[in-house]
C-alpha cells in the first residue's frame, strides 16, 4: 500500500533458499530482476501523505464507509514505515495502525485503540487476520520489500490494454496467510496492475486490482483505486486515495509508538 502497492510479511528462513533468491520451477533470476527494477523505480520518494476512503461490501452488496489519513516514510537500509489514522465513522475515530517494515526479520505493527487508550502490538501469528474487518490483512498493510519473497518469472501477457510481466512470488515467512502470489507488472512503467493471492492450500483466495494511476514528481506512479475481492467469501474492499503530497517534511519521529499514543 502503499509503497509499490502494499503487502508483505516478516522474514523466516525458507528451507535452503535465501531471501530474494530464485525458486525452482520458473525463471527465478528474471523474476527477481523484474522485482528489483520495480523497487528501484519507486525508491527516493522520501515521504508521502494521502487521504483514503475505505468501502467495505458484503456478499449481499451492503456497504459501509470509513475515512482515514495515510502517511509513509522511506528508511535508509530498512523497509518503509507507515501510519494509518481513522477519521470516521465515530466508533473507530482515532484508531491508528503503525507499521515498521523490515528488509529482514519480523515486521513490527501496533494498533492504537482510543476507547481503551491503549497501544496493542500485532503478533506475528495474527498478521494474516483481517484489518478492521476489511478484506485486506494486516500483512497487506506493510511495504513490499524485495527481500520478503522468492520469485519466478512466468510469462508475458496482456493486462487490459497494456503488456505485463507475470511473476510468481512466495512469501519467505511461513506464518504468512498466503502460499504464493501471482503479480502482473506493467512492462513499460513497472507499475503493479493486479495481484492474485493463493492460500496455503493453493486455492485462489483474493484478487487485488490497481487503477487510476497518476504520475507524481515526474517519476512516482500512484494508483487512485485499489480493489480487493475475496473470491472465497464474496466480500470486497475498495480503497480510494486522494490528495497525494510528497516530501512534506515528515521525519522518523512521526512514526513511533509515542506518536501513536498522541493521535487524539
Amino acid at each position: 500500500m502503499m509503497r509499490r502497492a502494499t503487502l508483505l510479511l516478516f522474514v523466516a528462513a525458507l528451507a535452503g533458499v535465501a531471501p530474494g533468491a530464485a525458486r525452482a520451477g520458473g525463471d527465478g533470476g528474471r523474476g527477481l530482476a523484474i522485482a528489483r527494477e520495480a523497487d528501484r523505480r519507486d525508491s527516493g520518494f522520501g515521504n508521502v501523505t494521502a487521504h483514503m476512503t475505505m468501502v467495505l461490501r458484503n456478499r449481499q452488496g451492503d456497504e459501509s464507509t470509513r475515512r482515514m489519513r495515510f502517511s509513509a516514510i522511506e528508511m535508509e537500509n530498512d523497509g518503509d514505515r507507515n501510519l494509518i489514522v481513522f477519521d470516521s465513522p465515530r466508533d473507530i475515530r482515532g484508531t491508528g495502525l503503525l507499521t515498521h517494515t523490515h528488509k529482514s526479520g519480523s515486521d513490527d505493527q501496533w494498533l492504537y485503540l482510543p476507547a481503551l487508550k491503549r497501544v496493542k502490538r500485532i503478533a506475528a501469528s495474527n498478521k494474516s487476520g483481517p484489518f478492521v474487518g476489511s478484506e485486506f490483512a494486516y500483512e497487506d498493510m506493510t511495504s513490499q520489500e524485495v527481500e520478503k519473497y522468492t520469485y519466478a518469472y512466468l510469462r508475458d501477457e496482456a493486462c487490459g490494454a497494456r503488456a505485463c510481466f507475470v511473476v510468481e512470488r512466495r512469501p519467505v515467512d511461513r506464518r504468512s496467510g498466503y502460499g504464493r502470489e501471482v503479480v502482473w507488472i506493467d512492462r513499460d512503467t513497472y507499475r503493479f496492475e493486479r495481484i492474485d493471492y493463493y492460500d496455503r492450500r493453493d486455492d485462489l483466495m483474493k484478487t487485488l486490482v490497481f487503477s487510476g494511476y497518476r504520475l507524481y514528481l515526474g517519476r512516482f506512479w500512484r494508483a487512485r483505486l485499489l480493489e480487493m475481492r475475496n473470491l472465497q467469501n464474496g466480500k470486497s474492499t475498495r480503497l480510494t486515495f486522494e490528495d497525494y503530497k510528497f516530501r512534506t517534511g515528515l521525519s522518523p519521529a512521526d512514526f513511533t509508538r509515542a506518536r501513536l499514543k498522541r493521535l487524539n
